[in-house]
């Protein structure tokens, strides 16, 4: 009897360990592309730079190509550049580097918002080297200024890979891979002991607060 308690708790102990890997994305899961969803992939109609890319496939190139860097995670300030330059990073950057790519200079554009609306942003004191780096003033800039989308995972069709999603204390740049049921893997920055920059979490992170498309 006392065995196969032993045996029972033994097997409950590795399901979960099971469990646990596969929903933190240790145990890597199926990538799916939009077209096995019959989803038509969204292609902007603006090319900021100039570089022959449309914004919104230059912003998930910007994405992959500073992740492939592998900053590392860890937070500083940048009193000279603004952008990290020591390939450390944070959650906002890989937003921040992805829209640079695109000919979207962040640090400028979110210290020109801030300006222009102070009202809208909770700073005492404005500082362009830093607060185009937290989530949640890049959460107001989106809200003022780019195209406002879904924040139902569901819809699984209005997520497009370049996105960029607000999570009530994250951000990130969705995917051009999706999961078994079409929701799209998220590109992000999240700590230290994350599986993958890229990972099947849109829906299961937390509470999402915004989804957004620059042109």
């Amino acid at each position: 009897m006392k065995k196969r308690v032993i045996a029972v708790v033994l097997i409950a102990v590795f399901a979960c360990s099971l469990f646990l890997l596969y929903r933190y994305n240790y145990i890597p899961h199926k990538q799916f592309s939009s077209a096995d969803f019959g989803i038509e992939i969204y292609k902007s109609a603006v090319d900021t730079d100039a570089d022959g890319i449309d914004d919104q496939t230059d912003i998930l190139k910007g994405a992959y190509e500073y992740l492939d860097t592998n900053p590392k995670y860890k937070s500083r300030y940048y009193a000279d550049t603004g952008y990290p330059d020591d390939n450390c990073g944070v959650c906002t950057d890989v937003v921040a580097f992805a829209l640079r790519d695109a000919g979207y200079d962040l640090m400028e554009l979110v210290n020109a918002d801030i300006k222009k609306h102070p009202d809208d942003y909770d700073i005492e004191t404005p500082d362009k080297c830093i607060d185009f780096r937290r989530v949640e003033n890049l959460f107001v800039f989106f809200e003022n200024n780019a195209v406002k989308l879904t924040t139902n995972t569901e819809e699984i069709e209005s997520w497009q890979a370049g996105d960029i999603v607000v999570f009530k204390n994250h951000i990130g740049i969705v995917s051009d891979h999706r999961n078994k049921d079409g929701v799209p893997f998220v590109l992000h920055n999240a700590s230290v002991i994350q599986a993958s920059y890229e990972e099947d979490v849109l829906d299961i992170w937390g509470e999402i607060i915004g989804h957004y498309r620059m042109s």
